[in-house]
């Protein structure tokens, strides 16, 4: 790497506040707020809104969307278009 271009790398703690989860890494990102770790030492820390604490694919409590009756409705509403199709999709 060329000396002098790069900002610091060092380690910071990002925090979950919604979920209540932390962890400590390493990155370039910088705060002026600080914390006390499980090891006793201060670092910075960023808060985040979202994490794989909180997000919804990872803590399991996704929606699954019903894109069958999506599909559906729209041919209900708007026909099908472009002629008739065998029971596979394809053109006749």
């Amino acid at each position: 790497m060329k000396p002098g271009i790069h900002p610091p790398y060092g380690p910071v703690v990002f925090r979950d506040r919604a979920a209540g989860f932390a962890f400590l890494t390493r990155s370039t990102a910088t705060s002026d707020k600080t914390v006390e770790w499980e090891d006793g030492r201060t670092y910075p820390v960023i808060d985040v809104e979202i994490s794989s604490a909180s997000h919804p694919f990872y803590t399991g409590t996704a929606r699954v969307l019903d894109t069958a009756g999506r599909v559906e409705r729209f041919e209900r509403r708007y026909g099908s278009r472009g002629g008739s199709r065998d029971d596979h999709g394809s053109r006749r």
